[in-house]
């Protein structure tokens, strides 16, 4: 049986020092963990493209993306996601439209909350952790 391998990004919103994280929602992959916001990738669409329509969907806002901070991938039993975490800027507000969850993090907390593993290296790469 093939591997699924899925594209996905995801935003990483800083603002007075905190990060912009949403829960996973019940009967998805990865329920209950918490996550920089974003989606998968459709094939007809850039990286920034796909980011801000899932911050679209998912938060009702608009975003600007700037750089890319990393570009990672990570095997789970059932897919392989090469995942592309971007800085960005909120032009408007968010609000959770799809009825998950939604706080601003300290940075210092991120590593004591449960995040997908693939998150691992950002957040080593912003808590300045060798290795959490």
């Amino acid at each position: 049986m093939a591997i699924e391998r899925v594209t996905v990004t995801a935003a990483v919103v800083e603002r007075d020092g905190r990060f912009l994280l949403t829960r996973r929602l019940e009967g998805t992959h990865l329920a209950g963990h918490w996550e920089f916001p974003g989606g998968k990738c459709h094939d007809h669409e850039s990286l920034a493209e796909c980011l801000a329509r899932e911050i679209r969907e998912e938060l009702d806002a608009d975003v600007f993306v700037h750089e890319e901070i990393l570009a990672t991938a990570h095997e789970y039993p059932e897919r392989m996601v090469a995942l592309h975490f971007f800085r960005c800027s909120l032009l408007t507000e968010p609000r959770p439209v799809l009825g998950q969850l939604m706080r601003w993090v300290l940075r210092a907390e991120l590593g004591s909350l449960a995040l997908p593993p693939a998150d691992d290296e950002l957040v080593r790469l912003l808590t300045g952790s060798p290795g959490l």
